[in-house]
């Protein structure tokens, strides 16, 4: 008999938090997340996405053991601005057992219920810049930082239970040598001097510092027409900071700004920590942070995790700047392998930016939705 049990304390949240590590502790693909940043991921004290979403976590047990875990999340910036009555749930993982899915699922359909939501979507987070999808193809690749990773038989439950697929989602990769500078080098003088624009290379994190308000404004309005897009508030984008910047390499950050100094556009590179993540297994001490450190200095793959351009200077070329000073950048490092995504496979004009680059798609995602009746 499966038995659904509501997380109410710190020790239940960390049992939360370490079910995965059970899960897939014979997988070589799942890459493990930090603990104690998961930890503070789901404290109401801590992360500021609280001030406009609920979440309420839930363990399944069979004879006493953890058989399943799920988020049951309402965003109410996306309820009451967006008219949009959505239940979400993510941090979803289950045993292979058609019972405990639905245990779970049920769960976030009652709260569903209850405040008068229409359906329910997920896996995903409290916001579009949190993890997104179910695998359903790419399985032999290694997972990431930014994404989740899951056995198969995952699409299969959502299936049984009457769910649909709502959303698409593709990550790709490409490589150095099939890059062709000759695509980007030439023309991104010609835009330069057409717009009187400007990048911005930095060598030492607090420079980047000043420039990350814009940036949040030219993530969001370059994003708002995406069918994912939710508002990010001000507390949240503090708090994005202050998770995400410790990782970022500076000679990674790009910045185009116009001639008034003002960005319109951007992109962010991160060093991939997933073999770093694999190692230290959730834990940063003792040694965690030595693999972390070695993997930003001298990881040969690279993840393109952001990118932003302004609507107004989209289809102009601008995104030709930003590719060239990471050619150079690349050259210099030695980076050999590059990985995007995930993106909505309904994106054509993000699709378009990385035509010149030979990129494969080399895993899917979806999420999946269910009427509340």
């Amino acid at each position: 008999m499966i038995k659904i049990k509501e997380v109410q304390s710190r020790k239940d949240l960390r049992a939360f938090v370490k079910f995965p590590f059970k899960l897939y502790r014979y997988c070589k693909q799942w890459v493990p997340p930090l603990i104690g940043q998961e930890m503070k991921t789901f404290d109401k004290s801590v992360n500021p996405v609280f001030e406009n979403a609920d979440a309420r976590y839930f363990l399944a047990y069979r004879d006493n053991e953890i058989v399943g875990r799920v988020a049951a999340i309402i965003n109410w910036l996306e309820v009451d601005s967006q008219g949009i009555r959505k239940m979400r749930f993510g941090w979803f993982d289950f045993v292979d057992d058609t019972a405990v899915s639905k245990a779970l699922l049920a769960t976030v359909e009652d709260i569903g219920k209850a405040h008068n939501m229409e359906f329910m979507e997920g896996p995903i987070g409290f916001s579009n810049l949190d993890k997104v999808g179910v695998t359903t193809e790419g399985f032999e690749h290694m997972g990431s930082m930014i994404t989740w990773y899951n056995h198969p038989y995952y699409a299969k439950h959502f299936e049984t239970h009457g769910f649909t697929v709502e959303k698409r989602y593709q990550e790709s990769h490409f490589y150095f040598h099939d890059i062709k500078p000759e695509t980007f080098q030439k023309v991104q003088s010609l835009i330069k001097r057409r717009y009187q624009l400007e990048c911005l290379n930095f060598s030492r994190t607090r420079d980047i510092m000043s420039y990350t308000e814009e940036m949040f404004d030219v993530f969001e309005k370059s994003h708002e027409k995406l069918s994912s897009f939710v508002e990010i508030n001000q507390k949240q984008r503090e708090y994005f900071k202050k998770k995400f910047i410790k990782f970022l390499n500076p000679e990674l950050v790009k910045f185009v700004v116009n001639k008034e100094g003002k960005l319109i556009a951007f992109a962010i590179v991160t060093p991939s920590f997933a073999e770093a993540l694999k190692k230290i297994n959730g834990r940063l001490f003792p040694f965690g942070f030595r693999h972390l450190l070695y993997a930003k200095k001298y990881s040969k793959k690279a993840v393109f995790y952001l990118i932003g351009v302004l609507p107004e200077y989209q289809n102009k070329g601008v995104t030709a700047i930003i590719f060239n000073e990471y050619y150079k950048e690349f050259e210099n490092n030695g980076a050999k392998e590059f990985l995007r995504g995930p993106e909505l496979e309904d994106n054509i004009a993000i699709q378009q930016i990385w035509k010149h680059f030979n990129p494969v798609v080399f895993r899917r995602r979806c999420t999946f939705k269910k009427s509340i009746e």
